[in-house]
């Protein structure tokens, strides 16, 4: 019985060091190597992720920069319409390379003419605004919905491969050789899964930003149409 009981006690210890040794074997593997047993569709992931990337950073650093005091500004410019400078109420919007200010370029431009005039002329250059506000932000959309559509055909083509394994071995398998499709499957799918909600994420959030900034942009203008009506103060006369 003695003899029974080693044995078992050596076969155990022999199992648990080929555990320990397969899971230090996994853990010795970098990430860029994992990454590889996602097979070919790990490239469009990868692709999409640093396109995500670019609209991402790009629109972040367009909506920061589009930003105004717009209080300021609107009392800037009607000191100077008050004053009769519409040349230099020009050429201070001029100086701000900014969505606001180019819309209230295209309204001061127009000063003189009957107000529907300027009215349509500052909505026609507020839609070019945020026509650019809203500039790529569809690719951002199209990743977050396509992203882990790959990640699942990267499910199925890991899954064909390993039944393929399984058939061309007459059911003769074991788990390592059925790792290979099974880590195509699962890497795929997470990597995809990751990316897509990284970019809808980002989408909603710099939507959210867009849209207030759209309404931000569409009050100032409308502020900026009743300071064009609002009646000129009347000068005392000495009697």
């Amino acid at each position: 019985m003695n003899i029974i009981y080693l044995f078992l006690l050596q076969a155990q210890a022999t199992e648990e060091d080929t555990l320990i040794g397969m899971l230090q074997e996994e853990s010795s593997m970098s990430f860029f190597e994992i990454l590889s047993q996602g097979g070919i569709l790990m490239i469009p992931l990868f692709l999409l992720s640093l396109l995500a990337i670019y609209v991402i950073a790009e629109r972040w650093r367009t909506l920061d920069n589009s930003r105004m005091d717009i209080n300021h500004t609107l009392n800037s410019i009607e000191t100077l319409l008050k004053s009769g400078s519409q040349k230099r109420a020009i050429q201070y919007c001029e100086e701000f390379d900014k969505p606001l200010a180019r819309i209230l370029i295209a309204g001061i431009r127009r000063l003189g003419r009957p107000i529907r005039d300027i009215e349509d002329a500052i909505q026609k250059a507020g839609k070019k605004e945020i026509f650019q506000l809203e500039k790529r932000m569809n690719w951002l959309a199209t990743i977050a919905g396509v992203a882990p559509l790959i990640g699942f055909t990267g499910t199925v083509t890991g899954m064909i491969r390993a039944f393929m394994d399984i058939q061309s071995l007459q059911g003769n398998v074991n788990p390592s050789v059925l790792a290979g499709g099974i880590w195509e499957a699962l890497i795929t799918t997470a990597t995809g899964l990751i990316v897509g909600i990284i970019a809808y994420g980002f989408y909603n959030y710099l939507l959210g930003k867009i849209n207030r900034m759209i309404f931000e942009l569409e009050n100032a203008s409308g502020d900026f149409v009743d300071l064009l009506q609002a009646p000129s103060p009347k000068k005392k006369h000495e009697v």
